[in-house]
């Protein structure tokens, strides 16, 4: 995925092994921060490591957010052209696709839960995907919602 060199065998937690894990778009983006060295190699060698063990699913909201942030908000912004390399990229792997059902499901979970929309949508996406892990650092780090368990990989001692 080009922003790292693959990582060899690591010990992880069986349950870790099995579990799908979702990205948000926040991990994906530290991938190519570098202004954020210590966060960039955490999400690298998370990333990579879900995908090499065919755990990591997305979303398309997550791709699209990818490609606007990257493009703009990197302290040194991704070419339009790199940036729609890595969603091409990103899209073979298991992908959700929004569709109207999980729309109206997450107006339902913002408004009862206190999630902004976009937050809910993601979660909504990770249900879907049947995924048990949540990466990303915009919740509650061991928050569970449903069978979604929230995780935070840039926490200290992750």
């Amino acid at each position: 995925m080009e922003a790292g060199g693959r990582l060899r065998g690591e010990a992880r937690a069986v349950s870790q092994e099995v579990s799908l894990a979702f990205f948000d778009t926040n991990v994906l983006l530290y991938m190519y921060d570098d202004d954020e060295p210590q966060k960039k190699v955490r999400a690298i060698e998370v990333f990579e490591r879900a995908v090499e063990d065919n755990l990591a699913v997305l979303s398309t909201q997550v791709l699209q957010e990818f490609y606007v942030n990257a493009t703009r908000r990197l302290a040194v912004p991704l070419s339009p052209e790199r940036a729609a390399a890595r969603v091409r990229d990103f899209a073979r792997l298991p992908l959700v696709r929004v569709d109207e059902a999980m729309i109206i499901a997450a107006i339902e979970r913002h408004r009862s839960m206190s999630f902004s929309f976009w937050d809910a949508l993601v979660i909504e996406a990770a249900l879907k995907a049947g995924s048990e892990r949540l990466l990303t650092e915009d919740l509650q780090h061991g928050q569970r919602i449903e069978d979604l368990t929230v995780e935070n990989p840039f926490r200290e001692g992750a």
